[in-house]
């Protein structure tokens, strides 16, 4: 007998808080699966690895902020020699947080029990690096679709990322052809490219040259191009470019829902009571709504929010704590689970539990 699907309706969907999609490098690469492809020897693995570097110091790539986590480089094509001799060219200090591997199973003949191992012993893993993509997959059957062949891999290292909430990055090739959409280029079928949550595709004009372009394509990032010249002194990919970073408009209605909290310590009610409160002209549902959209900038303010409801009514309560800029910490660690409908002869309300809002980590979006 098959289950029954788990739905969410579109009215409680608009209205439930969820937990913000995490970045680790802040609005360029979130917790998911992702592709950096180039061309053999461009210069794809000292960015991958000056990546991972940042990301375990917690500082930024280029422009954009990076949140501390433990980082695992599986370099498949390197020895700890040329790894080494990379660092001595790239750092004076590298921290214990960011590990290496030179050997590893096959997708779907174990390396998912190592990364998963690797994870429960280090729980603040936050991005893997995975150089190359096809050091961990088997060779594929005539038999099997290529097409199907190349999702299934991706798809089964997605599933890791996804469910502990961290990014995995796959070095790969392009082909050898050109062609106008950059992502075509990425070597196998379009299951790999359409697989992964975003796509990065470092090219250069002429092989000869220092400078090159990494096009940035992505489910949760803005589509943008960012123009690179390669360091031959530090061995980093510097920015040529100052990156253009696109801002959340905070309407005006939160900044003076801010105030009043900040002011009156609480509020419980409902949006319709809010607004007489407030003193605003809008309607219950459009408040609600910016209410859920703008978390983060309430949670920056020391905001929580929770929800009430009984049969008579549906009401919210949000309230100050007092802390501002709120850390890691105070991050819920799930999605909140949604109010269950009570039985026919309960008058008890259900209550979801006061959830600390999502606030900066270290300067950048969570």
């Amino acid at each position: 007998m098959s289950k029954k699907l788990k739905t969410m309706d579109a009215e409680t969907l608009m209205t439930t808080p969820m937990e913000p999609l995490k970045f680790i490098v802040s609005g360029l690469l979130p917790e998911g699966l992702h592709v950096l492809a180039g061309s053999p020897k461009i210069g794809k693995s000292w960015l991958a690895l000056w990546i991972c570097l940042q990301a375990a110091k917690g500082e930024k790539v280029w422009e954009f902020e990076t949140l501390k986590s433990e980082v695992l480089y599986l370099c498949l094509e390197d020895s700890f020699a040329r790894i080494q001799s990379r660092l001595f060219e790239i750092t004076d200090e590298a921290p214990a947080t960011l590990h290496f591997a030179i050997m590893s199973d096959a997708i779907g003949h174990g390396l998912e029990n190592q990364i998963e191992s690797f994870i429960k012993e280090h729980h603040s893993t936050g991005l893997i690096v995975i150089d190359t993509l096809q050091k961990v997959r088997k060779t594929v059957s005539a038999n099997v679709n290529p097409y199907a062949s190349d999702y299934d891999d991706i798809n089964a290292l997605k599933q890791i990322a996804d469910k502990y909430h961290l990014a995995i990055l796959l070095v790969h090739h392009l082909r050898k052809t050109g062609d106008a959409d950059p992502l075509n280029m990425i070597s196998g079928t379009s299951g790999i490219a359409g697989g992964a949550d975003t796509n990065f595709v470092l090219q250069k004009d002429k092989r000869t040259e220092n400078t090159a372009k990494l096009i940035c394509t992505g489910r949760d990032i803005e589509g943008r191009e960012l123009f690179l010249e390669f360091n031959k002194n530090s061995f980093v990919w510097e920015l040529l470019e100052p990156i253009e970073m696109e801002q959340l408009i905070i309407p005006d209605e939160i900044f003076l829902l801010c105030d009043f909290i900040k002011s009156a310590g609480s509020f419980t009610g409902t949006a319709t009571e809010l607004i007489e409160k407030l003193n605003l002209d809008c309607s219950p549902a459009i408040l609600k709504k910016r209410i859920i959209r703008h978390m983060e900038h309430l949670g920056r303010n020391g905001i929580h929010y929770s929800e009430n409801r009984t049969f008579e009514r549906r009401e919210f309560s949000l309230c100050y704590d007092g802390n501002d800029d709120m850390t890691v910490e105070s991050r819920p660690q799930s999605l909140p689970s949604l109010p269950s409908a009570p039985s026919q002869d309960s008058h008890l309300a259900t209550v979801t539990p006061c959830l600390p809002l999502c606030g900066e980590i270290n300067g950048g979006l969570a």
